[in-house]
């Protein structure tokens, strides 16, 4: 199965909870999942087609939308991974910020390309699953991880 993993803007948590997955998994999921595109892996990373886009963080800015959209149209399923890219929070408190506040970071939005509000995943593109939690469900992400790799392969881990 072909794989990517991206990440937005978040803690990277789930990603930590992933690597740690690897830990246990590496030598099964390797003979069953192509990393096409992972840069904590990887340091050359292709974005080409895959099966599975893994999704981690919220979508901060305009730039971070083109990615998504371009990985969306590159990936046959994409997972939205972590309480930031499934609820936008708490990437998107902001979004919350009273008016005097949002006008105090407005020039530090602007200055960094950010958007007036940050976005979930699904805001965005089509979401086929969500594994959610602040760091990512282990066990919900592996019953996912289990689900694609049946419907890929026809094998399981």
């Amino acid at each position: 199965m072909r794989v990517g993993w991206f990440t937005f803007t978040c803690c990277e948590d789930s990603t930590m909870i992933f690597m740690e997955l690897l830990n246990t998994h590496w030598e099964e999921w390797n003979k069953k999942i192509e990393f096409v595109h992972a840069k904590v892996l990887k340091s050359e990373n292709r974005m080409e087609e895959m099966d599975v886009a893994f999704i981690e963080g919220a979508i901060s800015s305009l730039v971070q939308e083109e990615k998504l959209k371009k990985i969306r149209g590159l990936a046959k399923k994409l997972v939205t991974i972590g309480a930031c890219a499934c609820t936008g929070m708490p990437s998107a408190q902001r979004n919350n910020f009273d008016a005097p506040t949002k006008e105090e970071i407005r020039e530090l939005l602007a200055r960094f390309n950010q958007a007036e509000r940050v976005k979930t995943v699904k805001e965005v593109v089509p979401v086929d699953d969500a594994v959610n939690g602040c760091p990512m469900t282990e066990a919900q992400f592996l019953v996912v991880l289990n689900k694609y790799l049946t419907e890929f392969t026809g094998e399981t881990v």
